[in-house]
């Protein structure tokens, strides 16, 4: 008799398999620019949206939606503000749409942070306060209240392996049920630089979606396989983890941005600019582009291209709204380090 497990697995499978199609077609995607005018982020969301055909006609057909901001740390200035997902959630109410918000966050004190050191740690009896704290610190439990919508700790609880077909890293991954189970994953980021990914936009905020239950807080034990592929340690396992999920949906939040030593040391720059787009890899194209970022200084979208998913630049891409020349700020880049020599003096050790 198949099982429940075996039944969710083979699902998720085929999605990643449609994913991967899906994105393989030669039609131009199209990615909405947006610059926050006197302030107001709420409108500004919604401009991209209606830029990009209307939250109804985005959703078409996806009855359960998961927002998944950027939370990685108890840091507001490295996070995704409350704003951009609140007024998500409030178009996806407002076309009837179940919603919750999930997020695994990376690292909090006391939890899995004393003092100055940052450990691995896969025990739920740290991860489950670790992440009700964040989303305290953040605002999120009363965002959550307030709207009426779950919050989901993607560390724990009930988890269900998902093949990937055509993997770089993992041939299957582990995930909450509620990716799985959900129709829709729309990834929320704060516009950042990344000492190990050179960017952290929509696909790379997926890492968030690797349970620490089973890949640790840090993801050290996500990071260790990856770099037996490439010498990051992310990027092969960012593109695993994207065609593991169902990503239809980035908006990045560039109410501010972080430059230099990102994701959580660098320095803010006021780049006053939302970004969205239903394929994810066209939209984090456009939105590196705006820090300054070519295609090829970023290897997520290398391995990206490796796997078939497009576009492979930016003249494949649709651009409304605000024209990128006036927005565009050459960043600071991050320092970046391998994962073989980053793992020897950061979560070194584990709780």
């Amino acid at each position: 008799m198949t099982t429940r497990r075996e039944l969710l697995t083979v699902a998720a499978g085929a999605f990643a398999g449609g994913f991967h199609a899906a994105y393989a077609k030669t039609t131009r995607p199209i990615v909405s620019v947006v610059k926050i005018r006197n302030g107001n982020v709420e409108a500004a969301v919604e401009h991209a949206i209606d830029l990009l055909g209307g939250m109804r006609a985005l959703t078409k057909g996806k009855e359960r939606i998961l927002l998944k901001p950027n939370l990685v740390s108890p840091i507001p200035a490295a996070t995704t503000k409350p704003v951009v997902v609140r007024t998500l959630a409030r178009l996806m109410k407002g076309v009837h749409k179940h919603v919750s918000i999930g997020e695994g966050s990376a690292a909090a004190s006391p939890f899995n942070v004393h003092g100055a050191e940052v450990f691995r740690t896969s025990k739920p009896d740290l991860l489950n306060p670790m992440q009700q704290s964040v989303f305290d610190q953040l605002g999120y439990t009363e965002l959550a209240k307030s709207l009426g919508v779950p919050l989901v700790n993607l560390h724990t609880g009930e988890l269900d392996d998902v093949a990937v077909p055509g993997a770089f890293v993992f041939d299957k991954i582990t995930l909450h049920r509620a990716l799985i189970e959900t129709d829709l994953l729309c990834s929320v980021p704060m516009m950042k630089t990344h000492s190990l990914a050179a960017v952290t936009l929509g696909m790379k905020n997926l890492i968030g979606t690797y349970p620490g239950a089973v890949y640790q807080a840090v993801r050290g034990r996500m990071h260790d396989a990856a770099s037996k592929v490439e010498p990051s340690g992310t990027a092969a396992a960012i593109v695993d983890i994207v065609r593991a999920n169902k990503l239809g949906l980035v908006v990045i939040d560039g109410s501010s941005a972080m430059e230099g030593n990102g994701p959580t040391s660098g320095t803010l720059v006021p780049m006053e600019t939302i970004v969205a787009g239903a394929n994810p890899l066209a939209a984090d194209m456009v939105a590196a582009s705006l820090m300054g970022f070519s295609p090829a200084e970023v290897p997520t979208f290398t391995w990206a291209n490796k796997a078939g998913l497009r576009p492979g630049g930016l003249e494949e891409i649709e651009v409304r709204g605000d024209p990128l020349d006036s927005l565009r700020r050459k960043f600071v880049r991050p320092p970046i380090v391998p994962w073989s020599i980053a793992r020897n003096f950061w979560a070194t050790r584990e709780l």
